[in-house]
């Protein structure tokens, strides 16, 4: 099946539909790339991407991330070690060999991670963008608006609603989302700075999310 072959509605809303089954994982299954520009991603959300597009270690796909610069620690120590290709030990948040399958997909270059920065007066917040885009092996595809979930993670689901624009019925809308984020992947947005996930780190650029703390003191 490709995308258009996924009897997609123009919103999901969380007292109506479930954007998990309904929407986020057959659009994810039958994609070859993924795009997603978000405040914020955790390492076991990264993860559940790259077991969720297995079909991109055949094709010339890839996961694209662009997020804010707050990680939690424990995340934030991981990603470094999997750029790093450091032996992983255990105790971490995601087992098995689901961290062998993420590694793998960093290496190849099949997920690839970005950090935008606020860099104007303008902007007084952090990075909160919420694009998502999904392509298909036909050219097909899908984008949404609306959610700052980023696998739309049943654990931690809040009350929302999701837009769905499809290359097919909305080209123009499709187009100028996937224009907006191929800029912002490119460092060229104003009032934004956008660096690679290594250089943003080792030149200490990505803070710890305020979690870290409360979770220290338990």
């Amino acid at each position: 099946m490709t995308l258009r072959g996924i009897p997609l509605k123009i919103q999901y809303r969380t007292d109506q539909d479930n954007m998990v089954t309904d929407f986020f994982i057959p659009c994810l299954s039958n994609s070859i790339e993924y795009d997603r520009a978000v405040e914020y991603v955790t390492l076991k959300s990264i993860s559940t991407l790259s077991l969720g597009l297995q079909n991109l270690l055949e094709h010339e796909g890839k996961i694209r991330l662009l997020t804010g610069h707050r990680y939690k620690s424990a995340d934030l120590n991981i990603l470094t070690k999997l750029y790093n290709k450091k032996k992983i030990t255990n105790g971490n948040s995601i087992h098995g060999n689901k961290i062998e399958i993420l590694q793998n997909m960093i290496q190849k270059n099949k997920i690839q991670i970005k950090i935008a920065i606020p860099n104007s007066e303008m902007v007084d917040g952090s990075f909160s963008e919420r694009i998502g885009i999904f392509k298909d092996e036909e050219g097909n595809a899908v984008a949404y608006t609306g959610t700052s979930n980023e696998t739309f993670n049943v654990e931690n689901m809040n009350f929302e609603s999701v837009d769905v624009f499809t290359s097919w019925n909305d080209r123009e809308r499709v187009e100028k989302k996937m224009s907006d984020f191929e800029k912002l992947w490119n460092n060229e947005t104003d009032y934004v700075e956008v660096y690679d996930f290594t250089y943003a780190n080792e030149h200490n650029l990505l803070k710890y999310d305020s979690a870290w703390a409360i979770e220290s003191t338990n």
